[in-house]
Formats: C-alpha cells, sequence, structure tokens
C-alpha cells in the first residue's frame, strides 16, 4: 500500500477482494456505513462505500466524508462505489472542483468519471456541461490532481461518439495553455480518446 502511495497510519491490511466479499455478505446498511466511516479504519471506510445506501446519502455526508479523504484510493472508491449514485453526483463534482485540499479536488473529478461510466440514466448533455470545468481546472500541478482530470476527460469522451468528439476538442483546447500540467493532461487523454480501440468501440455502439 505505502509502495502505491497510500497512507498506512491506520490501515490494517485487508485487500479490496475480501473487502467487496464481506460487502456482499453484510447487504447495505446506512447506520452501518456510518459507524464504519467513523472509526476512521483505512479498510472500514471502503468498506463504509461498500454498504452504504445512495439513495439515503445527504449533501452533508458528502461533505463530511469528503473532508475526511487522506488518500487516493478512498478518494476513488468512495466516489465510484456510492457518491456517483446519488442524485448530487454531478453538482457536488462541479462544486469539488474549485477546491483547494487535494484530494476534496481529485474527488470532484474521480466522480465525473465514475457518473460518466456507471449513470446511464444521465443524458450526455449533462456530461458534456462538465467539459468546460475540466478544461478550466486543467492547470493544477498536482499528482493526485492532474491525473483525475484526464482521467475524467477521457471517461466522458468514452460515453458515446458525439461525446468523444467534444471531449478531443476540450483536450485540444487544454494542450494549448501555457502549463506543463494541461499539457501533461491533454496528451494523456488525447492518447486514449484518438485510440483505434476507442474508435472502433464507439462505432459499434
Amino acid at each position: 500500500m505505502a509502495r502505491f502511495g497510500i497512507d498506512t497510519g491506520r490501515a490494517v491490511g485487508v485487500t479490496v477482494t475480501e473487502l467487496r466479499r464481506f460487502a456482499r455478505d453484510l447487504g447495505h446498511d446506512h447506520e452501518l456505513a456510518g459507524a464504519l466511516w467513523a472509526s476512521g479504519v483505512h479498510e472500514a471506510r471502503l468498506l463504509a462505500s461498500l454498504v452504504d445506501e445512495p439513495a439515503l446519502v445527504s449533501e452533508a455526508q458528502m461533505e463530511a466524508w469528503v473532508a475526511d479523504l487522506d488518500s487516493w484510493d478512498v478518494c476513488d472508491g468512495v466516489c465510484g462505489n456510492l457518491f456517483d449514485r446519488t442524485p448530487f453526483a454531478l453538482d457536488k463534482a462541479v462544486e469539488w472542483s474549485s477546491r483547494e485540499p487535494e484530494f476534496e479536488k481529485r474527488a470532484a473529478f474521480a466522480l465525473m468519471a465514475s457518473a460518466a461510466v456507471h449513470r446511464k440514466d444521465l443524458p450526455d448533455a449533462a456530461f458534456a456541461s462538465l467539459l468546460p470545468v475540466i478544461r478550466a481546472q486543467a492547470t493544477d500541478e498536482r499528482n493526485y490532481v492532474k491525473k483525475a482530470v484526464s482521467w475524467a476527460l477521457r471517461q466522458i469522451g468514452k460515453r458515446g461518439a458525439g461525446l468523444n468528439s467534444k471531449a478531443i476538442r476540450t483536450a485540444e483546447q487544454v494542450e494549448r495553455i501555457d502549463a506543463r500540467a494541461a499539457r501533461w493532461v491533454a496528451r494523456d487523454a488525447l492518447r486514449e480518446l484518438r485510440s483505434d480501440a476507442v474508435q472502433a468501440r464507439l462505432r459499434k455502439s
């Protein structure tokens, strides 16, 4: 875990595979999720994201949990297992995108990326509206932020042909920004968005 940049100060060494098995056995339990999160234990917080009930998650809970984030894996797990399924997902993503704390800002883009994959119920227009936000925040040099910005741009651009064109156009605009992070984000995103594999899949969809 430490080798992958995860803070192990409050970790106990349970694998994600084991956590997913525990979550299946436990089922959904909002009260239990709250207690697990409050424990502060690294794996307990990941488990909380797996057993909580999206329909019962409030904006206040999202704000409290995002303020507690201290590692990229819990950030991504909470966003991809839970927050992206709430009614507030995209609004919170936009709100958090201009936050200063590193993992709160990463959460904004992890939420965009996860919602782009999981939220088939949302129209493409909802994701197209996020592209200006991505462009505006593409100059953050912090590693965990810029990687998440690229991730969001790539996942939005893989939802369909129309969004792919818009995401490529956004990446090209980002590439022209005079900032090293922006150039990295653009090139990382364009490599996948223009790839033969992605283009072939979009033609079939």
